[in-house]
C-alpha cells in the first residue's frame, strides 16, 4: 500500500479509502470487512450518518479491534445545514455513535446547491458550526463532498474554506478536471468518489469494454488513470464483503505514471469512443435546458453505451433522474419539447431531441436499487 499527502491537511493517506456504505449487512460483516482493509494497509475510513448504522458499526469494531486512534485516520460526512447550531448538534450526533472524542476530517456532504453554498458562506452559518468544534478539538479538518456542477465546485474551492474535496472524476468521466487542477494550486486533498460503481459498474465490465482493456481489467486500468496522477490523494472502495477488497487493492503499490501499454489502453478506448455516430464532446454549451433536461450527462451515458456496450451502467444511472433530487439533478429526455433552443448552440450540430429520445428509449427500463440497497 502507498500512501499520500491529503493536501493541506498534512494527513498521510493510504491511495485507497474504505468506504462504509455498502459493508451494512451485519455488524459482524462490517467489523471482518474494516479488519481486511486495516489488514492489507487502509489507513483512512470514510462513514456517513446517511449510511444506516455505518458509524454505529465503525464506533464498535474499534473498540473491539482495540485499535489505537493514533493509527486511523477517520472521515465523516455530514450534509449542509442551515445555521449552525444544527451543525453542531449534527457533530454531536456523529461523535456520540461513532465513540470518538475527535473527528480527523468532516466533509460537509452534498454540497451540491447554490443555496447549499449560501448556508457555508454566511458568517453565521453551517461552516461556524464546524469552526467551533475545530476550536474544541472535536474535528481537525473540514471538506465537502460534491455531485454538483463543476462551476459549483471550483467556486466552493475559491472561497478558501477547504482543506480536501472529494469528487467524482474518473476516466470515463473527466468533466472535473478543471476542479483537480485548482484543487492542486489550492493544496486540496483530493478523495475520489465511487470510481468503480459509479464511474462505470467496473467490478462487472461487458465484454466489449473487457477486450478493449485486456490483457488488463477495466477497474484496473481506471484506476492507473486515477492514481497516476499525483493531484490524487485517495480512491473510494466500498466493498459489500471483506473478499471485495482484494482486487481492487491489487493495484496500491502501482502510483507512478503510466506505462506504455496502460497508455495504449487509453488510447485504444478513446479510438473506440471516436468511431461512434454523433458523439457528445461534453462541452455543455447546450445547458441550460428550458426543460431541465440534464443534455450532456445523458449523452454521455449514449455515448458509453454505444462506445463499449455500457448499458447496463446507462440504465443504472439514467434511471436516477427525477428520482435522486440534488444528488443527480436534471429530467429524462422524454421530457423534450423539441423546443430547438438547444440546437444552435451546439457546436457539433448533434439533433439533440433525437439523440434524447433514443436513449430515452435505450436506457429506461426497471429501477435499478440505489447503491446501499443492493446489501
Amino acid at each position: 500500500m502507498h500512501y499520500r499527502r491529503f493536501g493541506k491537511t498534512n494527513l498521510l493517506l493510504s491511495v485507497f479509502s474504505l468506504g462504509t456504505m455498502r459493508y451494512l449487512a451485519s455488524a459482524s460483516n462490517a467489523e471482518a470487512t474494516i479488519s481486511h482493509a486495516l489488514a492489507l494497509g487502509i489507513n483512512h475510513i470514510e462513514t456517513a450518518p446517511a449510511y444506516g448504522n455505518s458509524e454505529l458499526y465503525l464506533g464498535q469494531t474499534l473498540r473491539n479491534l482495540g485499535i489505537t486512534r493514533e493509527d486511523l485516520i477517520i472521515t465523516t460526512k455530514i450534509p449542509p445545514q442551515p445555521n449552525a447550531e444544527q451543525m453542531a448538534e449534527a457533530i454531536d450526533r456523529s461523535l456520540e455513535r461513532l465513540g470518538l472524542d475527535y473527528i480527523d476530517c468532516l466533509a460537509l456532504h452534498g454540497l451540491n446547491t447554490p443555496e447549499h453554498l449560501e448556508w457555508v458562506c454566511n458568517p453565521e452559518g453551517c461552516l461556524q458550526g464546524v469552526k467551533d468544534a475545530i476550536t474544541r478539538g472535536r474535528v481537525h479538518h473540514v471538506g465537502f463532498s460534491s455531485h454538483g456542477s463543476l462551476g459549483l465546485i471550483l467556486a466552493a474551492m475559491q472561497t478558501d474554506l477547504f482543506s480536501f474535496a472529494n469528487l467524482h472524476y474518473t476516466s470515463f468521466f473527466q468533466r472535473n478536471a478543471p476542479a483537480i487542477s485548482l484543487a492542486t494550486q489550492k493544496d486540496l486533498g483530493i478523495f475520489i468518489i465511487s470510481p468503480a460503481d459509479k464511474g462505470g459498474l467496473l467490478y462487472t465490465p461487458p465484454p466489449r469494454l473487457q477486450e478493449l482493456c485486456a490483457p488488463l481489467d477495466p477497474l484496473q486500468i481506471n484506476a492507473r488513470f486515477l492514481l497516476s496522477q499525483a493531484a490524487i490523494t485517495t480512491l473510494s472502495v466500498g466493498p459489500a464483503h471483506p473478499e471485495e477488497l482484494d482486487w481492487p487493492l491489487a493495484v496500491a503499490d502501482q502510483t507512478g505514471p503510466l506505462t506504455p501499454l496502460e497508455q495504449q489502453i487509453l488510447a485504444n478506448l478513446q479510438t473506440q469512443a471516436d468511431t461512434i455516430v454523433d458523439p457528445c464532446r461534453q462541452c455543455y454549451a447546450c445547458l441550460p435546458c428550458p426543460e431541465d433536461i440534464h443534455i450532456p450527462e445523458i449523452l454521455r451515458l449514449r455515448n458509453l453505451d454505444l462506445a463499449y456496450e455500457m448499458t447496463d451502467f446507462g440504465r443504472y444511472r439514467y434511471r436516477m433522474f427525477e428520482n435522486a433530487g440534488h444528488w443527480f439533478p436534471g429530467r429524462r429526455g422524454n421530457r423534450c419539447t423539441d423546443c430547438g433552443d438547444c440546437l444552435p448552440r451546439c457546436p457539433e450540430q448533434l439533433n439533440i431531441p433525437k439523440l434524447l429520445r433514443q436513449t430515452d428509449q435505450r436506457l429506461r427500463d426497471q429501477p435499478w436499487p440505489r447503491l446501499w440497497e443492493t446489501i
